[in-house]
């Protein structure tokens, strides 16, 4: 018991730490509890075999079909049209909406699909963005309470109820909850929004403009004042050479933004642009548009023999007088999170060319705008960065880079990269995977397997690659390696102790306060550890609790779903929470101020409403 301790307080160190991936101190964990011999390797890798683990990886995909296909964009727009000119309409809307959506997928890529919509609706409606963002991230958590896949510690409980020969739950067994914390959110969340416009009015007016057009972003950024365009010729050495070999940006500090090429054919005199890369070779009367400061422009133009285009008569700097196209080529801004691998890093180390073909042509920090010698600024946590490259890499990056957020890509240009043909097909898939559950006609881990291998041969992804890469690994890691430590717990008597030490100090006032406790105590956990993991450890010591006073265990394992999923007192404490911190201009107080009174006020609705739904 003491070595099992001994790694608990270990891994809850580290996960408070955050200077390691949760998924690598999961599987330390792991490996601590089999080298200690607490575990047989049986016990220790049983987590990788546990179906709720198969479940969530199937369920990445399904959600990521969703998406793919534009099914989830489609219906929330077409809803929240319904707002019409009404603030509190449009919140409404964007709340219900949320939990809409949040109930059948995941919280993450819910707000990373709604967060571009309500702040364009918003924007359009006049009201303030950051009225809508917070309580959207709020009511992306409330929604997963409403079904079985909705969030992870719902299924994590429903696992622990089965494994100790209890009935699990139905794909709605928890939806009454969830409808109490959507009307209390709808209720409470209102009014306390209320500060957020009167202390920070400046941050609000800035932020109603957050998506902005490629047009509206190329002003914003001065990309203008700062980009020049040069023709080659067939004197030039650059043409006949890959830029590869040039390498301009390291010798000049100058980004070549896009490439524009002339047709050679006599019937067909049209201009194509092309994103520059590293294989690109360079032609004759090639037109390059370069971003810069002018001196290191002009000395590579005179040392390449390129000739400026918008030069005036009288010699003086040229101004850029050509126009941007974003047919093909787009820009967009991305928000970078908090827990992402490239902060502290240069943005020549980002790997956004290498792995995405994107390049970064400009970085928004807090009021600055940085548009020259971008690849040697080092990217920090919040900033927002401009991005160029075709629409479908952009949506790609935006798909495939969890810890960065497209928040700027026209929904007109974004539609290009879907595959919405295939829309009618995912939800028909997705309904007859609900139907399937709610009915019970095949296991939950069966219907969501069976639906995720029909998405992909549906079509609803371009590649098995691009339905695999919408997987969040890291999640199914640490899922499947924290599970062996809730049973190295139950198997050497910790949960027990900690159960009977609650039960002991609690039990004698009655069940309420046991439950009282123990969502109190999984509340302040989530704060600084994933819901997932403190669902997971919490879970074995509610069961042992219920068993200690003799009564139901579904309301002490609920309360622990709940308490992990209803975190808002911190901007870091879900991902949600942290995706919407640069978009809405929030501050870590504004979360205090907003977030954890609608905490505090859940923990006393749920103490009380949770035995009403599941009777002690």
């Amino acid at each position: 018991m003491v070595i099992t301790f001994i790694i608990l307080i270990a891994t809850a160190a580290l996960f408070v730490w955050g200077k390691i991936r949760s998924d690598i101190v999961a599987l330390c964990s792991l490996l601590g509890l089999l080298l200690t011999g607490v575990l047989t390797p049986v016990e220790a890798l049983s987590g990788f075999s546990n179906p709720i683990v198969i479940m969530i990886a199937a369920l990445f995909i399904v959600g990521g079909a969703i998406f793919q296909t534009g099914l989830a964009a489609k219906v929330s727009k077409r809803l929240l049209r319904f707002a019409g000119n009404s603030d509190y309409k449009l919140f409404l809307l964007v709340i219900s909406v949320t939990a809409l959506i949040g109930s059948v997928l995941s919280n993450t890529g819910t707000v990373a699909l709604l967060m571009p919509i309500v702040v364009s609706m918003a924007a359009s409606s006049n009201m303030s963005a950051r009225r809508l963002l917070m309580p959207m991230a709020f009511a992306s958590s409330i929604g997963g309470m409403m079904t079985l896949i909705g969030t992870p510690p719902i299924l994590i409980v429903h696992n622990a109820l089965v494994e100790a020969g209890h009935r699990g739950f139905s794909f709605f067994t928890t939806l009454p909850v969830g409808l109490i914390l959507l009307l209390f959110g709808i209720t409470g969340l209102w009014p306390l929004t209320k500060t957020l416009d009167k202390l920070r009015k400046k941050d609000d007016d800035d932020s109603r403009s957050t998506v902005k057009s490629p047009k509206q972003l190329v002003t914003e950024y001065r990309l203008a004042e700062n980009m020049y365009r040069v023709e080659t010729n067939g004197k030039s050495p650059v043409v006949g050479k890959k830029l590869s070999e040039l390498d301009i940006t390291k010798q000049y500090a100058v980004t070549i933004a896009e490439i524009r090429r002339r047709s050679t054919s006599p019937f067909k005199k049209t201009v194509t642009q092309e994103l520059p890369e590293a294989g690109t070779v360079l032609g004759d009367n090639d037109v390059l548009y370069l971003i810069g400061d002018f001196a290191n422009v002009a000395r590579f133009a005179e040392e390449k023999g390129l000739k400026f285009i918008d030069q005036s008569s009288d010699d003086s700097m040229p101004t850029f007088s050509g126009k941007l196209k974003f047919d093909e080529i787009g820009m967009a801004e991305v928000v970078v999170l908090a827990n992402s691998n490239i902060i502290g890093h240069p943005v020549r180390e980002s790997g956004f060319r290498k792995n995405y073909n994107v390049n970064i042509i400009g970085i928004q920090r807090k009021t600055r705008y940085l548009v020259q010698n971008v690849k040697d600024e080092k990217i920090q946590s919040g900033d927002m960065l401009l991005v160029q490259g075709a629409w479908e890499d952009i949506d790609r990056l935006s798909r495939l880079q969890a810890e960065i957020v497209v928040i700027g890509q026209p929904s007109a240009e974004a539609s290009k990269v879907t595959l919405e043909d295939k829309a009618p097909v995912a939800g028909i898939i997705m309904g007859l995977m609900v139907v399937a559950m709610i009915f019970n006609f095949f296991p939950p881990v069966v219907a969501v397997l069976m639906a995720a291998v029909a998405m992909i041969l549906a079509g609803c992804f371009r590649s098995v690659r691009d339905a695999y890469r919408t997987i969040n690994w890291e999640s199914v890691i640490l899922f499947a390696a924290m599970m062996p430590l809730a049973t190295a717990m139950e198997k050497t008597g910790a949960s027990e102790l900690i159960s009977s030490g609650i039960v002991g100090s609690l039990g004698s006032r009655g069940p309420y306060l046991v439950l009282a406790g123990i969502y109190l105590g999984t509340s302040i956990l989530t704060m600084f550890i994933s819901n997932t993991a403190t669902a997971i450890l919490f879970a074995p010591i509610a069961l042992q609790a219920a068993v200690a006073l003799g009564v139901s265990p579904y309301p002490f394992l609920v309360a622990v779903a709940v308490a992990a999923s209803m975190c808002f007192a911190s901007p870091f404490s879900t991902p949600p929470n942290a995706m919407v911190v640069s978009a809405g201009r929030y501050s870590f107080v504004d979360y205090v101020r907003v977030g954890l009174p609608l905490q505090v006020f859940y923990m006393v609705i749920m103490v009380f409403a949770l035995p009403l739904v599941f009777p002690f």
